[in-house]
């Protein structure tokens, strides 16, 4: 009990700072780029490709 009561000034002078804190700056989203749209291009297409690979090896049996 003796140290909660001995680290109380500490914290009551700590606890004030936080209330200074800045404001939340939201982002802004960026464009996308024309490098960014091909290899989006080239994801979707191996995700489609992968998924029919999927849909070949489970529809054998």
């Amino acid at each position: 009990m003796k140290r909660i009561l001995a680290t109380a000034p500490y914290l009551a002078m700590t606890l004030p700072a936080t209330a200074l804190a800045e404001a939340y700056d939201r982002p802004i989203p960026q464009p996308q780029t024309e490098t960014a749209e091909f290899w989006f291009f080239v994801g979707s297409i191996a995700l489609l490709l992968s998924l029919v690979a999927v849909q070949m090896l489970v529809s054998r049996r």
